[in-house]
């Protein structure tokens, strides 16, 4: 539909051109705190209102909107988690976040310089960690990615993506030099054998 913008996979280039490595979504993780919050604040409202009788009907009525509100906030907060992807290809590193206003973030492959990780005790019982990305140049949007599922397999696949194409692209030989030595070329060329003419 065309509410909710366009679908990140649009924004890639064609399949031959451009490779998709990692597309994965936020660990469900970062929705436990807007979680704990609906949930005390419907338990909250349920007891006060119990507490404050028919008599104040006005008071239930308020607290009863204050939980359907803290409701549909959860709600609207699964929906932007569902569509917020994380897609890295052998270009570029892609974040699309939005549901009415979709906004990308991309960094192309080629201007990451460091990578690290990190993970707290909570990441380590869950399965989650932060990944920081460092650039040339100004600061990035995806420079600190929270929540990341299984981040050490993901570190591991964008180190090997990034960095073993640096190392390739770093150890091309220079035109017209180097290159894969032949056999036969290791030593210094046989000499010609001089004929004696009469």
């Amino acid at each position: 539909m065309a509410i909710f913008g366009r679908h990140p996979y649009e924004y890639l280039l064609d399949p031959t051109v451009e490779r998709r490595v990692i597309r994965v979504r936020r660990h469900w993780a970062s929705l436990l705190t807007v979680l704990l919050q609906t949930f005390g604040v419907v338990v909250v409202a349920f007891v006060l209102s119990q507490l404050a009788g028919d008599d104040l009907w006005v008071v239930q009525t308020a607290l009863w909107y204050l939980a359907i509100a803290a409701l549909l906030r959860f709600i609207w907060r699964a929906l932007e988690w569902w569509f917020e992807l994380i897609i890295v290809t052998d270009k570029r590193f892609m974040i699309s976040k939005g549901l009415i206003v979709t906004k990308i973030s991309m960094m192309p492959i080629t201007k990451v310089t460091d990578m690290s990780y990190l993970r707290t005790a909570g990441g380590r019982l869950l399965g989650y960690g932060t990944l920081r990305v460092e650039s040339a140049g100004q600061k990035q949007d995806l420079e600190k990615v929270e929540y990341l599922p299984k981040p050490e397999a993901v570190f591991d696949a964008i180190s090997e993506l990034i960095f073993g194409e640096k190392k390739q692209a770093g150890g091309k030989p220079p035109p017209g030099g180097g290159g894969r030595v032949r056999s036969g070329m290791l030593g210094p060329p046989p000499r010609r054998r001089r004929t004696l003419t009469k």
